[in-house]
């Protein structure tokens, strides 16, 4: 399994935009071959966190380069984010309670 933790920053007056192009992407991933699940978070300072869960790296590396979410990247880098740090971690083990 391959995790993607997604933390960003949004400019104030992105606010509106940005929850349009999110909710596209996030319809788009989950229609993605290999994809487990999505969880966002927004923090009491502002962060915002998103989870991300594919059953590989080839599944995890077909949604980063698909065009629409190329696009989205491109859009957010300029338009959307004051601030971002993604990281694409393997999974070398889980447990579950209960199991």
């Amino acid at each position: 399994m391959i995790v993607t933790v997604f933390r960003t920053r949004l400019r104030p007056e992105a606010s509106d935009e940005y929850t349009a192009w999110a909710t596209r992407m996030a319809a788009i991933a989950e229609t993605m071959p290999g994809y487990v699940s999505r969880k966002s978070f927004v923090a009491e300072d502002g962060e915002r966190v998103t989870i991300v869960e594919f059953e590989s790296e080839e599944a995890q590396r077909a949604w980063a380069t698909h065009p629409e979410h190329l696009q989205a990247k491109k859009k957010a880098r300029s338009d959307f984010y004051s601030e971002y740090r993604l990281q694409v971690c393997s999974v070398n083990r889980e447990t579950r309670f209960p199991g």
